[in-house]
């Protein structure tokens, strides 16, 4: 228990014991340099710019706040800060490959190549120079400069991004594992690595790589963001979401990129929700929102509007050329053109090739979808075999799977696929209802075609199907059914030549009734379907009709 003081409770501090405190509280403050060892950007940037409000600048002061901005992903502010510098007559000539990254990191291509070219050769000038090479599609410049690439860390890290970006992720991997058996520290190679792993569709793998690194930083964006999208891959959006809980409080994100790296994915595990409001600004920051904005205007049959967004993307990834190919495949079928499908076709060809997709089930699927344009349903049930283990439940994969059974005429199996289908959407889709009716007549199954056509509206599509009951079941003798949806025929269209396929399908029930293969019993309702008509032959063959009946005692009246 203290019983007394020294000094005061309040007031009356002396002046050497202010003088300490003061001296204290400065020494608390930490300098420029510790906020940089820490990688402190943003507690760097706020000590820089407090002393040029105060006139106390550091050495280099406005390259420190250019340095600190970049690393911040602020490239805007960057890129200001770089070139106030350069308008001033001792700027270090450095200086000027700065502001070509930050021009980079900034989509100013053109803008970044001309700033590079006035810096003095250097490493950094070269790896710029080398990603500008690949933006620009010139192959001779990035194979210029990359012949200039050292084995040095920043160089291996600059040729293994322009493999992940080419999709070439197997090299990738290759450099950045090597670049970590040089160093273990290297922690941040784990997260590239993963990332290498989900593109290849190894989730798992992409998973447990990703784990060793959030156990050393757990509250990384990126790597938290990649999880739940190894996550969405794996399980699906809700599960997805979950694992971006601690980063939904946008506001906590140091980086602009972040939020909107998150606000996109979460349209994506939301299965499209707030994809007009959030994607479009998004487009020329996030390479996959226009991809996703493609695939959500497919999703909501807008084919149009996504072939608008897409026709003037020159693809240079797998996925771009995949979802090219699909817009172009879907427009040609809704606009019957021809023109699209090939080109569609070339696509799927061109990803189906690659050697890095050949046995993968993205680069399977494309060859498929490759010949199932062309028509070569032989060869379209190739490619599906070996990938149908991954998609028993996909409504979408068995739609495009029982088509190509049935088209090679394998009915039985394509009509115990086209049952397991469940969306609504398929299921009331006409190729949908035309193939699955097709297959049950080639099943003798005739009821539940005509079955699919009583539940249909009237439209041109029932028509159509009523066209295809009536021919296919003549075809395979189910006369009865033929006989009813050419009667239905020739209500709707009275002076067409559907008579005459009436005619011929009441003849052959006619026919199996003499032959015990159908029951006596449906002689009525052939006669009733033959007095539906107008043409004077039906007498005749009533009559006909009618003395058998009485030969052999069925009651028709």
């Amino acid at each position: 228990m203290i019983l007394s003081r020294v000094k005061p409770a309040v007031g009356g501090e002396t002046t050497a014991s202010v003088n300490e405190k003061k001296k204290k509280n400065k020494s608390k403050v930490p300098t420029l340099e510790e906020y940089l060892q820490q990688r402190d950007y943003l507690g760097a940037l706020t000590l820089l710019e407090f002393q040029r409000s105060i006139g106390e600048q550091e050495e280099h002061a406005d390259l420190w706040i250019g340095f600190c901005a970049f690393h911040l992903g602020d490239y805007k502010r960057a890129m200001e800060e770089y070139k106030a510098l350069t308008a001033k007559p001792d700027c270090p000539p450095d200086v000027w490959v700065y502001l070509g990254c930050a021009m980079f990191f900034l989509g100013l291509y053109k803008e970044a190549e001309e700033a590079a070219l006035k810096a003095p050769k250097s490493p950094l000038q070269n790896r710029l120079l080398f990603h500008l090479g690949y933006k620009f599609n010139d192959n001779k410049k990035l194979m210029e400069f990359h012949q200039n690439l050292e084995d040095v860390t920043e160089d291996q890290l600059s040729l293994a991004s322009i493999h992940y970006m080419r999709s070439d992720y197997q090299e990738a991997i290759e450099i950045y594992k090597h670049l970590l058996r040089q160093n273990i520290n290297f922690l941040a190679m784990k997260v590239y690595v993963a990332l290498c792993y989900y593109k290849l569709g190894y989730y798992d793998v992409s998973q447990e790589v990703l784990a060793a690194y959030l156990q050393n930083i757990p509250d990384s964006t990126i790597a938290l963001n990649l999880k739940a999208c190894n996550h969405f891959s794996l399980y699906n959006g809700k599960a997805a979401e979950a694992k971006l809980k601690n980063l939904i409080d946008i506001s906590s994100c140091s980086f602009e990129f972040d939020k909107e790296l998150i606000r996109h994915n979460l349209v994506v595990f939301r299965g499209g929700e707030g994809a007009l409001q959030v994607l479009p600004p998004l487009i020329d920051v996030i390479p996959e929102a226009r991809l996703n904005l493609v695939i959500y205007y497919l999703r909501q049959d807008d084919v149009q509007e996504a072939y608008n967004l897409i026709q003037d993307l020159v693809p240079t990834t797998p996925q771009e050329y995949i979802l090219k190919g699909v817009v172009n495949a879907a427009l040609g079928q809704q606009l019957g053109t021809r023109e699209y499908l090939k080109v569609a076709q070339q696509f799927f060809q061109l990803v189906g090739g690659l050697a890095s997709k050949i046995d993968t089930i993205p680069g399977r699927q494309c060859m498929a979808s490759c010949f199932f344009l062309l028509r070569k349903f032989d060869d379209v049930l190739t490619y599906l075999n070996s990938v149908k283990g991954y998609f028993y439940n996909n409504d979408t994969f068995n739609f495009n799977y029982a088509q190509a059974k049935a088209a090679i005429r394998n009915f039985k199996e394509a009509e115990e696929i086209f049952l397991l289908i469940q969306s609504e959407k398929i299921k009331s889709d006409y190729v949908y209802l035309s193939w699955l009716a097709r297959c049950y007549i080639m099943n003798q199954k005739g009821r539940l075609a005509w079955e699919l056509y009583l539940k249909m509206g009237t439209s041109s599509d029932s028509f159509s199907l009523l066209q295809l009951i009536a021919n296919d079941c003549y075809k395979m003798g189910q006369f009865y059914y033929a006989a009813k949806a050419f009667d239905a025929l020739e209500k709707l269209d009275p002076d067409s030549n559907y008579w005459e396929g009436k005619r011929g399908a009441c003849v052959g029930i006619f026919q199996l009734i003499l032959a015990n293969k159908e029951s006596k019993e449906t002689l009525k309702e052939v006669v009733l379907l033959l007095r539906n008509s107008g043409n004077p032959q039906v007498e005749y063959i009533i009559q006909a009709m009618r003395k058998w009946a009485k030969d052999n005692r069925v009651f028709l009246s």
